[in-house]
């Protein structure tokens, strides 16, 4: 099995496994407990939160446990929103964000909340000036992505925020920073990020856990309500083998950044050079910026769809567009904000690597997808016009 959907979930290493497994048999109390036995597991849980703060340039008493970042994400925007819904009533975001950031933000809407959408480019990058122009004296919030999980396009976030601090002060600044969690460095003390949402499952750790840096004296308004955990922030007994997991998992993806990072642009830039080969095809999102596991290409004449049952059967896993969203026929809604057409939307393949893959893996893609896009567009109709000439081109 050939695996490349890195951007919808990882492998667990082996050590992360044996860590949360050992951590679930041996501190099985809850935290929160008086007695020795809670006490223990407060200490691996109290040490989880400084190894993923420090991998965060923040202070522990700023990290709030979740169970993904979808969660956290949601307690942002939906807590910075309505913490301010005394004085705005307007709130900026990207036009490619997660579902988790987009539905609330569309929630919100419904309720009587001014929504300003800045679009990505056709390269797959916004425009921070954009995003801090459309700032105003009643803004709540301004939202947007660290790394783009989709197309790869890096924001430079730390001047974003700090831009739009010096418009008005008194907006938040939330970040996902999902996909950029242990793949590129973070440093968010000092700078104006109000809060920052990050998940395990994309860095080799278990599902089902995830964290949100909240810079202390930010004023968020709870989601989850039931208990004094995480400074009162989000409710409910912490998940303590899931959270020393994902601080395994995240100290291996420190210690090794720099050295995974070189690795799998190596490889990355290997398969967009292959892939560019295929006739009518395109990379979507720009060479640079852009994080070293994502390729993302589409072809013309044919349906994501079959092609992904193609690749799986030669033993390929990939995907078509967001995970989460992957049971839709709809087209990638973060390649239609880039301008692509939605027939060629449709074609679309995301190809994520991590450091666990390898050159001769890439060599293997760079023989079977050309095989599958002939395949499937010599069973085209719409193909079929393209070549006599009835239709036009698009790439």
């Amino acid at each position: 099995m050939h695996y490349l959907d890195n951007a919808a979930t990882t492998r667990v290493a082996d050590a992360v496994a044996d860590t949360a497994d050992a951590v679930l048999r041996a501190h099985y109390a809850n935290p929160s407990s008086l007695y020795a036995p809670g006490a223990q597991s407060e200490f691996v849980l109290s040490g989880a939160r400084e190894t993923v703060a420090a991998s965060l340039g923040a202070q522990p008493g700023e990290i709030v446990f979740t169970a993904c970042g979808s969660e956290g994400n949601n307690l942002a925007v939906l807590g910075a929103v309505k913490a301010r819904a005394a004085w705005a009533d307007h709130i900026v975001v990207t036009g490619y964000e997660h579902p988790s950031v987009q539905n609330p933000v569309a929630a919100l809407e419904k309720e009587g909340w001014r929504v300003t959408v800045v679009r990505p480019d056709a390269s797959g990058h916004v425009d921070a000036g954009a995003l801090v122009r459309a700032v105003g004296s009643k803004t709540a919030l301004v939202t947007a992505m660290h790394v783009n999980n989709e197309v790869g396009s890096i924001l430079d976030v730390a001047a974003l925020a700090k831009a739009v601090k010096e418009k008005n002060s008194r907006t938040a600044v939330h970040i996902d920073g999902v996909q950029a969690w242990g793949k590129v460095p973070q440093r968010l003390n000092g700078t104006a990020i109000d809060s920052y949402a990050v998940s395990g499952h994309k860095i080799h750790a278990p599902k089902g856990v995830g964290a949100l840096y909240a810079r202390r004296g930010i004023i968020l308004t709870n989601i989850i309500e039931g208990g004094a955990q995480e400074r009162g922030k989000r409710a409910g007994t912490e998940n303590v083998p899931g959270i020393v997991g994902m601080a395994a998992a995240l100290k291996d993806a420190c210690d090794h950044l720099d050295e995974n990072a070189k690795k799998v642009s190596a490889l990355r830039d290997r398969l967009i050079a292959g892939l560019r080969k295929i006739p009518h095809c395109a990379l979507n999102g720009a060479e640079s910026p852009r994080l070293p596991g994502n390729v993302n290409f589409c072809f013309e004449g044919i349906e994501g769809e079959s092609l992904l049952l193609l690749l799986d059967a030669k033993g390929i896993s990939a995907s078509s567009g967001s995970a989460c969203t992957s049971g839709s026929l709809d087209p990638s809604h973060v390649l239609l904000a880039i301008g692509r057409p939605h027939e060629v939307a449709h074609g679309s393949l995301r190809l994520t690597l991590c450091e666990e893959n390898t050159m001769e893996e890439v060599e293997y893609m760079l023989d079977a997808i050309p095989q599958v896009v002939t395949y499937l567009r010599n069973m085209s109709p719409v193909w079929k016009e393209l070549e006599r000439g009835e239709k036009q081109f698009m790439l």
